[in-house]
């Protein structure tokens, strides 16, 4: 499980958060692509980083334009050179997966660190996962186990459930069935299948 094949998650969250102040926003939201476009496009090209974001998820989605990989690269790259965290975040995920860029797990990398610096918790979790699995940057566990608190704390299932993985291996953090268990629940509460059995898989053992 992980998060690396959802580009979609954080743009949401992020543009929904800035809807009220975004009418670019509020015409995507109404499916009005066309008008998001003609709101969008002026702001993008005179430096908006949010607008730049906006561009490039319709491009990368196909919305009122063709869709075309290397425009939404282009537009995620300006928005990410501003800070932009969710840009950042998608730029991550398109080296993480070759889409619109050559595959580069190191770049990748590098563009998930910046976004989960900035609390960006699908980019916190994609670095816990490339830290885990030892893809762009050496194998570490504990280096894992800390960014995969942080997406944890924000509510993150699939984080919670990496970590409680973690707590149960001894992995990058001292061994705790208990943490585990816990860490466990909280993804089961939200969902999570695997947490449910990992959980029943544990108690049973009691």
């Amino acid at each position: 499980m992980n998060h690396k094949i959802v580009a979609l998650s954080a743009w949401l969250l992020v543009l929904t958060a800035v809807a009220s102040a975004d009418p670019g926003m509020d015409a995507y939201n109404a499916e009005d692509y066309a008008k998001a476009l003609a709101l969008w496009k002026p702001l993008a090209d005179q430096g908006n980083a949010e607008a730049q974001y906006g561009m490039a998820m319709l491009y990368d989605e196909g919305y009122g334009v063709p869709r075309d990989e290397a425009q939404a690269i282009f537009w995620y790259r300006k928005s990410a050179a501003q800070g932009y965290a969710a840009a950042q975040y998608n730029l991550g995920v398109a080296y993480d997966e070759g889409e619109g860029v050559p595959q580069d797990k190191a770049k990748a990398v590098e563009w998930y660190r910046l976004a989960a610096n900035q609390g960006d918790v699908d980019a916190q979790y994609n670095l816990g996962v490339s830290y885990d699995d030892g893809e762009g940057i050496a194998e570490d566990n504990a280096e894992a186990a800390k960014w995969y608190r942080k997406a944890a704390d924000q509510g993150d299932a699939d984080a919670q459930f990496a970590l409680g993985e973690l707590y149960q291996k001894g992995d990058g953090v001292p061994a705790d069935i208990n943490q585990a268990k816990a860490w466990y629940k909280k993804a089961a509460d939200q969902g999570s299948e695997d947490a449910e059995s990992a959980l029943e898989e544990l108690e049973g053992d009691d």
